[in-house]
């Protein structure tokens, strides 16, 4: 696909972190973006500053991404490029010993259903909504290309660790849905690829002391540092513009593979 002016995109989770890079990366292409996500403050800053829209977004609600894919379709069009970005992550074992002779607990089934709600689940609707609309577009370029959605899945769905069973079942879907997906929609000139990360600066690692921050960047083989959020976005960035990239699941990770802790 050939980037510019003509073309528009819809980045979740796009009011920081990852999204919020490959917004910025899209937009200097010439990209009309629109970014999405329950981050109001965020997310109206970052489109103000790129020349986007923003709209106010619950991946996990079916009405909130009708609303906001209007809004964001009112203000550029059609989106030809998804990127899926938004997501949470939790700790939390399958089971533990419960402390001064209580029972053991089981993992919480909430907080389970609550991440595969947003990470899985809302990757899906937003491909469903997005690619329904895709559809609806002319073909263009020599084969035939209407779209492409990029999913954020993560070396997790692959080597989780202790602790992450309900993160990396939520991005081990991510990663599954990507082949059939792709399939569905071959014939529409619509791809799909998804990109797993490892360890990332993100807004998830802020929370973490800096001596944790340095004994994971220094896990990473090379480069041994933590990635940047703009090294996702110039991956992401590719796969729009590369038409023989679908669906493939790239991991971006230095090498590493997640010790079990």
């Amino acid at each position: 696909m050939q980037l510019g002016k003509d073309i528009a995109a819809v980045i979740t989770g796009g009011a920081s972190g990852l999204g919020a890079a490959t917004a910025r990366a899209l937009a200097g292409k010439g990209v009309k973006v629109g970014l999405l996500d329950v981050n109001e403050a965020g997310g109206t800053a970052l489109a103000k500053e790129l020349g986007g829209t923003f709209a106010k977004c619950d991946v996990t609600s079916e009405a909130d991404v009708d609303a906001a894919l209007a809004a964001v379709r009112k203000a550029h069009g059609q989106e030809r490029i998804l990127v899926n970005c938004a997501g949470i992550a939790i700790g939390q074992r399958t089971a533990r010993k419960g402390k001064e002779g209580a029972p053991p607990v089981p993992h919480d089934l909430a907080s389970f259903a609550r991440v595969i709600s947003i990470n899985l689940i809302g990757s899906f609707l937003m491909m469903a909504k997005s690619s329904a609309g895709m559809l609806t577009l002319d073909p263009m370029g020599p084969d035939g290309e209407r779209g492409v959605m990029i999913n954020t899945s993560s070396v997790a769905a692959e080597d989780g660790q202790i602790g992450q069973v309900a993160y990396a079942a939520s991005k081990g879907g991510v990663k599954s849905m990507v082949l059939p997906v792709a399939r569905d929609l071959a014939q529409s000139g619509i791809r799909v690829c998804a990109i797993l990360p490892g360890l990332f600066h993100t807004p998830m690692f802020d929370g973490l002391p800096e001596d944790a921050r340095k004994a994971l960047a220094a896990s990473v083989p090379f480069p041994s540092r933590l990635g940047s959020a703009t090294e996702y976005a110039a991956l992401a960035t590719h796969i729009c513009e590369n038409v023989m990239l679908n669906g493939e699941c790239i991991r971006l990770d230095g090498a590493i593979r997640l010790a079990p802790r």
